[in-house]
């Protein structure tokens, strides 16, 4: 195929996928409509818009020749004939059908993968034929999905936003033109400024010249008085030229004086007009949170069905624009946090019902404008809340904290706990959640772009996670300090305070330095010692109060010493080259109006070293805490299947395990009882005693009663993972979806 033809085929292509998003959110977004709306009239009107955008996807799709897609969208084309016509009636498994097509839409868009999308056209044909049948049906009411096309994941699209383009309003764009012709004046203003300096400097070679004369007539001068004519003519010619150098002096400074004027009021002129530019030109690429958020009614849907709960989704403020790179570093997050109000919040509807709740949960996303360049977004849920409890245990078990410190933490220092890798409160780990990475990644996602993230609970009111995030990730307000004859920025939105402290304040306590902040005791280190330069010792002469940088982090507040702070100004960000991907405790670089380049702080990197920092000061209480067994991790696999079994055992052994292995579930009790284990890794469906039974039974056993087990099963059914819940199991993981480095994680979790 020729060049040319192939790329209009990938600009065609391109063209469509992104017709064919717009085309799928306004499906999405009448079915959510239209499975909450009760009035007949608008249910109808929701169903014409709905069937007028499958007719428009299906009509885009056969123009790039994608049979899927056509035959998924003429199925749906059917049914809502049917329902406008009122032949047919809406109901649960109707809507079923609907969204499970909306998930291989979206997947036949963004799958790539030759053998994926062959498995994935199987699928979608099977759902094309169940919609038909459907159709073809005699039962105005439609209940069940056939097991052949049954998916309990739902679709999470890898993006959102489009990565390639974006949407302008020709007004904004208007804007930027006008603006940009102005700057045209100042290209020729600049030329002309050249031009003036081009003549200065041409006067300059003439001064020269005449300067060389003077100075050679000074020189041949004697020193006593002239006595002849010949002296007398020299000194008459140095006379004339001292008065021209007088005169061009005076020009050249009336010179000076009039460019400087000039190049004073063009100055303000241009950074009017570059500011204006630069404002203009960021609106282009903010775009509305609701650009994101749209994909979310259909995701909690899902999410709550899989489940087993019912739950309304209100958002607010989504008409708020933001940098469209904040939009994609923030979409993980807000998953995650949804996710998290679905499985760790809100209860079942039994479990509502009896405490005089609503049976359907709320989740509410709300974004409002902090002030100029500041945005907070609320996720708050009407759930169960944090436990704080289960928190606090979950720490103590990974070591996060000691249990002497665990006694002191009040409420908010439990809550912000679950911040940490590993800590969580789930009952069993399972291919989605129980981890305790999730709100890990949050708070690492929302702190690399400048923001911060926060937590709040109440027992059986509910839990909110509030994000501070900046608007654009171009330009921020930074702090310009000075150490070890270094400058450096630092985020102003990660600064709580900038104080002077007196020498004497600062107090050692347990081997630390410490300055009192608001009546609290906060750790102080040297901003040099922290990023590795060479030590400073605090002298007699220096100042009586010292400059010190007062940053908050997630839970921490770290004070850093530094030799000048030279104040805050607006700081472009220029992100580090390939060569420098990850350099820490640096986040980028600017560069000042001197054209020096000053490198911008990471603040997580920061306090990581700072803590580092502080601790290499103290001496160990005990060495031997430090010292780990090197006794191997003994696991019992229990498995039927004896190429699982014997694949699972070489995984296992492979990383270091002590391993031996079960048939079934009886052969497995019987070696519990006679040998120790750290782990149990068994299967479900097994003949003489299942992984289930198998479980109950280790749970029931008071000497065995705390033994984790991971159970791997075929079997992914929501009823599966309940039964897995119900008998006791940590871990859930299903076959379809298993990954060596995922059953090995786990495991180091639980053990």
């Amino acid at each position: 195929m020729p060049k040319k033809e192939n790329d209009f085929i990938k600009k065609l292509l391109a063209t469509f996928k992104i017709e064919a998003e717009d085309h799928i959110k306004a499906i999405s977004s009448g079915l959510i409509g239209l499975e909450k709306e009760t009035d007949a009239d608008e249910q109808i009107k929701l169903i014409e818009t709905i069937f007028r955008e499958a007719h428009s996807l299906k009509g885009a799709a056969r123009a790039v020749n994608n049979s899927e897609i056509e035959r998924l969208c003429q199925s749906l084309e059917n049914i809502f004939s049917k329902l406008k016509n009122r032949k047919i009636n809406l109901s649960v498994g109707l809507f079923d059908l609907f969204h499970l097509a909306l998930n291989y839409l979206n997947e036949l868009l963004a799958t790539t993968d030759p053998k994926k999308l062959d498995e994935l056209k199987l699928k979608t044909n099977a759902l094309a034929r169940e919609m038909d049948n459907a159709v073809a049906s005699s039962v105005s009411d439609i209940e069940i999905i056939s097991a052949s096309v049954k998916k309990d994941q739902p679709f999470v699209p890898e993006k959102h936003l489009s990565a390639d383009t974006v949407r302008i309003p020709i007004s904004q764009l208007d804007s930027v033109l006008l603006q940009s012709e102005e700057l045209l004046s100042s290209k020729l203003t600049s030329a002309h400024q050249v031009s003036e300096l081009h003549e200065i400097n041409s006067s300059f070679t003439s001064w020269k010249k005449n300067w060389a004369k003077v100075k050679s007539i000074n020189d041949t001068l004697p020193n006593e008085k002239l006595k002849n004519q010949q002296h007398s003519s020299d000194k008459e010619q140095l006379k004339d030229l001292l008065s021209w150098n007088e005169d061009f002096i005076k020009s050249l400074e009336s010179k000076i004086k009039t460019l400087e004027e000039f190049s004073s009021k063009e100055q303000r002129s241009l950074s009017g007009m570059i500011d204006n530019l630069l404002s203009d030109m960021k609106k282009t690429l903010m775009m509305p949170f609701s650009s994101l958020l749209e994909i979310f009614p259909k995701l909690v849907r899902d999410l709550s069905k899989d489940k087993g709960k019912e739950c309304d989704l209100i958002i607010r403020g989504s008409e708020i624009e933001v940098d469209r790179r904040i939009l994609e570093e923030i979409k993980d997050p807000l998953i995650h946090l949804v996710r998290n109000c679905i499985d760790h919040g809100i209860e079942k509807p039994s479990e509502r019902k009896s405490k005089q709740k609503p049976t359907k949960g709320t989740i509410t996303i709300d974004i409002s404008q902090k002030n100029g360049n500041k945005i907070e977004v609320l996720v708050s849920d009407d759930g169960v809340g944090i436990d704080l409890n289960k928190t606090k245990s979950s720490a103590l078990k990974l070591g996060i904290i000691s249990k002497e410190e665990s006694d002191k933490l009040n409420d908010q220092e439990v809550l912000e706990l679950i911040f940490q890798s590993g800590i969580t409160t789930s009952t069993i780990i399972t291919e989605l959640s129980g981890r305790g990475l999730g709100l890990a990644i949050v708070r690492e996602k929302v702190e690399k772009i400048g923001g911060a993230v926060s937590v709040d609970s109440t027992s059986d009111v509910g839990t909110s996670f509030r994000m501070i995030l900046p608007i654009t990730l171009a330009t921020f307000r930074g702090i310009l300090i000075k150490t070890d004859d270094r400058l450096f920025i630092l985020p102003a939105i990660l600064v709580e305070k900038v104080v002077r402290v007196n020498k004497d304040d600062i107090k050692t306590v347990e081997n630390r330095e410490t300055i009192l902040f608001n009546g609290q005791a906060v750790s102080m280190v040297r901003l040099n010692d922290v990023l590795g330069f060479p030590s400073k010792v605090l002298s007699a002469e220096e100042n009586e109060f010292l400059p010190v940088v007062v940053i908050k982090s997630s839970d921490k507040r770290i004070a850093f010493l530094v030799d000048e702070i030279l104040g805050e100004q607006e700081v472009l960000v220029k992100r580090l080259g390939g060569q420098l991907s990850r350099v820490r405790n640096i986040g980028g670089a600017s560069v000042l109006g001197t054209g020096e380049v000053v490198p911008i702080l990471n603040v997580t990197d920061l306090m990581k070293s700072a803590v580092k920092a502080t601790a290499l000061q103290i001496k160990p209480i005990a060495e031997s805490f430090e010292k780990i067994s090197e006794k191997k991790k003994s696991i019992l696999v229990v498995e039927d299947s004896i190429t699982a079994r014997t694949l699972l055992k070489n995984i296992l052994e492979t990383s270091g395990y002590e391993v031996k292995t079960a048939v079934d579930g009886v052969d497995a009790y019987t070696q519990l009882r006679s040998s120790e284990f750290d782990i149990v890794v068994s299967d479900v469906d097994m003949p003489r005693m299942s992984g289930f039974d198998l479980t109950a039974k280790i749970r029931a056993d008071k000497k065995l009663t705390e033994l984790p087990v991971v159970l791997v099963t075929a079997l992914e059914t929501r009823e599966d993972r309940e039964h897995g819940i119900d008998v006791g199991a940590n871990a859930y993981i299903v076959k379809s979806s298993f990954d060596q480095s995922n059953l090995l994680e786990v495991i180091r979790q639980l053990i």
